[in-house]
């Protein structure tokens, strides 16, 4: 029975581990299951060792011994996780609790051990233990950084974004999540002197568990790391001083909490008209929101209502796919794991194949980077496409749009609000309506909404309408 249902990289019984681990969580003839207390956090679906241990021992007509085996081997694939002892991947035959891991995680899953994810993943523990890892998980946060710091900056977000999301979610959930993935990243990146249970074969480019030889190979990309360090520019304090001073005078203006916000600061007078004139998708934006588009072209880009300004700058232009191009490159950044490879290679089809319908023009050293990229596609394989075409939109049509007709006649209808002036009745009924705001869930399903309607009513591209016809009749 151990050997038939423990090898889970063979594909031909890999299909078995599963099938047993889907009868353990059957409701009426599974391991039972409870919902337990684990410190301060309840957790449903809780199961014991001694459960575990029992149900194997009965299902294949084994010892309890041989069943603690086979238990363990399955918690050291990562299909069953300890809730307590984290770092310790054996079944413990007593009242230990476990829980089955999420078929998300399975090895059957053969997802790519990225260490870009690896690098997220170390990222959101660093932002939710304020710093404090644990000594293994600092020294690899540190070379991942270091081998990585091209990219850093998108890794941050990346684990911010997870961060916010995880606070969204019920506390049992969000703990019961927090141990899938830590789960995850101990059986696929063990601890030192921890012997993995994953045997990728030739497929593993690097054993996790061994300390990096110290090859000529080492020793250049220590030296390439330390000569970028040296060359990397220095100012002098009075300098940044001064570029710190120069961004809070020109944002402090657009700050509601320093300063005054039209026509009434909502915190304090319980009003939300100037959340309503400020939504993403606003009709007339306001003075204050068009003026901060000038600032820079990442402002304009990160606002939904200057980005769909400068989308209609472009489509005059005749050159609305740079925008669009970039637009579908951070719906791959920021979209889920599942639809990535579906999203890159439709990307590759729309914008980068020859005769694609809406071809940009990229420059070839780029174009091989991208293509190469693309035969194992992530999040973040169009990086060096988009990078070039987001200068492109900054150096040319950046300047050209704000001096076009477009922005200078959405400045003209752009409104200044008249402030409020509510005396302590009006002030006492703000209070008595107040409202819960809307969920970021509900505010994100309307602008998905409203994507959906922009895309609907735009122009039909007749070559994707016809591949699609083709695809239909062949299957």
């Amino acid at each position: 029975a151990l050997c038939q249902c423990t090898d889970s990289n063979d594909p031909i019984t890999r299909p078995r581990v599963e099938n047993v681990v889907l009868e353990m969580q059957d409701p009426k003839t599974g391991v039972k299951s409870q919902t337990q207390r684990l410190v301060i956090t309840t957790i449903p679906h809780a199961i014991t060792g001694e459960d575990i241990v029992a149900w194997i021992a009965n299902r294949f007509k084994i010892d309890a011994a041989e069943a603690r085996a086979m238990g363990t081997m399955m918690v050291a694939f990562g299909y069953i996780y300890p809730l307590q002892d984290h770092k310790r991947l054996i079944l413990k035959p007593d009242t230990s609790l476990y829980r089955f891991q999420t078929p998300y995680f399975w090895p059957a899953q053969q997802w790519l051990v990225e260490d870009t994810d690896y690098a997220i993943y170390l990222a959101k523990r660093n932002i939710r233990k304020k710093g404090m890892l644990e000594l293994y998980e600092q020294e690899q946060y540190n070379n991942l950084y270091k081998w990585m710091n091209h990219k850093w900056d998108f890794i941050v977000m990346q684990a911010k974004e997870q961060y916010r999301a995880g606070k969204e979610r019920k506390k049992p959930d969000r703990v019961v999540f927090d141990c899938q993935e830590r789960a995850y990243w101990v059986v696929h990146r063990p601890p030192p002197g921890t012997v993995s249970a994953m045997d990728y074969g030739h497929d593993r480019m690097v054993d996790p568990n061994m300390e990096e030889k110290k090859t000529p190979d080492y020793y250049r990309r220590i030296i390439m790391f330390t000569q970028q360090c040296i060359m990397r520019p220095r100012v002098k304090s009075s300098v940044s001083i001064g570029a710190l001073i120069k961004y809070t005078t020109t944002y402090k203006e657009h700050d509601p909490f320093l300063h005054t916000c039209f026509p009434s600061s909502p915190w304090i007078t319980d009003d939300v008209t100037y959340w309503t004139l400020n939504m993403p998708n606003v009709e007339t934006p306001t003075k204050m929101r068009v003026e901060r588009w000038t600032f820079s072209f990442g402002e304009l880009l990160m606002d939904p209502r200057g980005r769909a300004d400068f989308r209609l700058f472009l489509k005059k232009e005749f050159s609305g796919e740079n925008l669009a191009f970039w637009e579908a490159c951070e719906d791959l950044k920021w979209g889920a794991a599942e639809t990535m490879k579906e999203k890159a290679q439709q990307i590759y089809k729309t914008f980068l194949a020859r005769g694609a319908p809406r071809w940009i023009n990229i420059d070839g050293k780029t174009m091989d980077i991208t293509v190469k990229g693309l035969a194992h596609p992530h999040r973040y394989v169009l990086d060096a496409a988009q990078t070039h075409i987001y200068m492109l939109m900054k150096k040319d049509s950046y300047g050209r749009y704000l001096k076009s007709p477009v922005f200078k006649e959405t400045q003209k209808k752009a409104v200044a609000p008249e402030p409020h002036r509510f005396t302590e009745t009006q002030l006492e009924q703000n209070a008595k309506r107040r409202r819960p705001s809307l969920s970021p869930i509900i505010l994100r399903q309307q602008e998905e909404e409203q994507k959906a309607k922009l895309a609907a009513s735009g122009p039909v591209d007749i070559t994707q309408v016809m591949s699609k016809l083709e695809r239909k009749q062949k299957n």
